[in-house]
């Protein structure tokens, strides 16, 4: 008979709290965008009064001034669960590794531990780095770099010698010439043909002295070049052979890490992945913290309630992540997993299938024959979306059937409200669109920080690109990203917010809003930023003022609309 520990999981953790009038959820927590439900809200704060006050593990989260090590922040995720005899309780679950490990007491172990001493990773990793040292090792041994250097020393020597009996050839060419015009008029037949004669002889045998050179130098050359080439080829068998035992290592990988699901269904992350755009895992799938809790659960026998997972610590220098605030799961890493993992569980509805403009109107600011000016509302798609197709564009062109050209001449994000201008023939929207272009046109937007913002104005200055394995968040990125600048002055300060102006010098997907909340930034989120701060009742960030040349008149005109917060 197993014990009670047994079939819970030795992971199992019971409620400090007594939250037995809590309610439990009808549904699963849709992973991907939610709010925590009360259950995972106490199982979040118990982890987090945990992770304040252990000494299991020594991990610098960056909330420690002066402490030893690189600061680190981690997603940490609960779920919690009922086992078979009604009890609630949760798990705990941490992504990636925890000072260096993948298992820890308190946490739920990964799915897959490619760090046990003696496992085929650890073995495979041994193998690949001896070859890795070899070929270190050969790259730059003092044989190799001193054959590099004769090779390319012979080749520009050589080359020169050439070089140089070339031009002393036109010089001898153009004394030749010049020999035989002088002697045509000066000379005998007789006399004239001997000296063509040895003068032809002069000329082939500059030509027979230069291809003996260029024998010679080839010849000298290839010696060399026979050396390099077999080291390189020594070089490049090892490096194939680090290629292919790397593929096959990773392969391997992908095999043992094996999902469960409720039906007691295993699948591996190669077939998962199989139908993705990528069509093979990305770095690091199978480590974060949902699926790991999932699975878990799933191998204990646990009814998974609810999930949440939030972050801890100091944010990456990449990301926007702020410390102790919840986020939902990771679109790239997660999503084909979770699919798998959550199969035949009733959950929360998507809200990116809900249309979030039902209900609302767009306001017409300004009007004529060539332009509109609207006034978009918050949570309005500009354009249709994979799931939803009501957006501006499909209302501007039923409210104008037989308008020509792309109508949009500009974007707005979803959640943002504001003005938008409308092109209602190509000439004008072509005109337009080039003023976007040139960067001529001003722009202004209202946002409401939240925090009180000491710093009276500035230039933000951060590159920004797609975080490719959570879309649509966008990453600073110094080295791939798109030049992103804003300028901001504050407007007021109020009931700890802070109301600025931004005036973006570029237009990037979520540039004001990751401009304001990365630390390298404002550090402060725009109120109801679900992705880069806290969900609100909305994103209070408007599109205020807009000025530009008009396309028929050519004359500059510009318009207003205060936030409505």
């Amino acid at each position: 008979m197993q014990n009670e520990t047994t079939l819970k999981g030795k992971h199992f953790i019971e409620f400090k709290k007594d939250v037995t009038n809590v309610e439990l959820p009808k549904k699963f927590t849709f992973p991907f965008y939610y709010e925590p439900h009360p259950l995972a809200i106490v199982a979040a704060n118990e982890l987090q009064e945990y992770l304040k006050n252990q000494n299991d593990f020594d991990h610098n989260f960056g909330l420690v001034e002066n402490k030893d090590g690189i600061p680190i922040g981690k997603m940490f995720g609960v779920l919690v669960v009922e086992d078979k005899n009604g009890a609630i309780g949760y798990l705990t679950a941490f992504s990636g590794k925890l000072a260096g490990k993948n298992n820890h007491s308190r946490f739920v172990p990964p799915v897959f531990d490619m760090l046990t001493e003696g496992s085929f990773f650890r073995e495979g990793e041994v193998e690949i780095n001896a070859i890795n040292l070899e070929i270190e090792e050969l790259e730059n041994s003092s044989k190799y770099k001193s054959l590099i250097s004769k090779y390319e020393n012979a080749k520009k020597e050589c080359e020169a010698k050439i070089s140089e009996m070339r031009a002393d050839m036109r010089e001898a060419k153009k004394v030749r010439k010049q020999k035989r015009k002088v002697a045509l008029d000066s000379m005998s037949n007789d006399d004239y043909k001997k000296l063509c004669d040895q003068l032809a002889k002069e000329s082939v045998n500059a030509k027979i002295a230069l291809r003996n050179l260029m024998n010679s130098s080839e010849k000298k050359i290839e010696l060399i070049s026979i050396k390099v080439s077999l080291l390189n080829q020594k070089i490049s068998r090892l490096k194939e052979l680090r290629s292919s035992m790397s593929a096959k290592l990773q392969n391997k990988l992908f095999d043992n890490y094996s999902f469960l699901n409720r039906y007691g269904e295993s699948k591996s992350l190669a077939p998962i992945f199989e139908n993705t755009a990528s069509r093979k895992p990305p770095a690091g799938a199978g480590e974060c913290a949902a699926p790991k809790l999932l699975n878990y659960a799933f191998k204990n026998k646990l009814k998974p309630i609810s999930m949440a997972e939030f972050w801890w610590g100091v944010s990456p220098s990449a990301d926007v992540r702020k410390h102790g605030q919840f986020y939902p799961a990771c679109i790239g890493k997660c999503q084909p997993i979770l699919k798998h993992m959550l199969k035949g569980i009733e959950m929360d509805e998507n809200p990116m299938l809900v249309n979030p403009a039902i209900g609302k109107t767009i306001d017409i600011v300004f009007e004529d024959e060539f332009i509109t000016i609207i006034n978009k509302p918050a949570e309005f798609l500009s354009v249709p979306g994979k799931h939803i197709q009501d957006s501006v564009y499909t209302r501007i062109k039923k409210r104008y059937p037989t308008a020509t050209g792309p109508l949009l001449v500009h974007r707005l994000d979803m959640s943002t409200s504001g003005l938008m201008v409308i092109a209602k023939d190509k000439n004008s929207h072509k005109y337009l669109q080039r003023q976007f272009i040139k960067r001529t046109i001003d722009k202004r937007y209202t946002a409401l920080l939240d925090g009180y913002l000491k710093i009276e104005s500035g230039v933000i200055d951060l590159p920004l690109r797609l975080d490719l394995d959570d879309r649509p968040r966008q990453l600073v990125c110094f080295e791939h990203g798109k030049i992103a600048q804003t300028k901001w002055e504050i407007i007021e300060r109020k009931s700890g917010s802070t109301r600025v102006n931004f005036y973006p010098i570029t237009g990037r997907t979520h540039q004001l809003r990751v401009h304001a909340a990365h630390p390298n930034g404002l550090n402060m989120p725009i109120i109801g930023d679900d992705l880069y701060g806290k969900r609100d009742k909305r994103l209070h960030l408007h599109a205020t003022y807009i000025s530009f040349k008009h396309p028929k008149t050519k004359s500059t005109i510009s318009f207003e609309l205060e936030a409505e917060f």
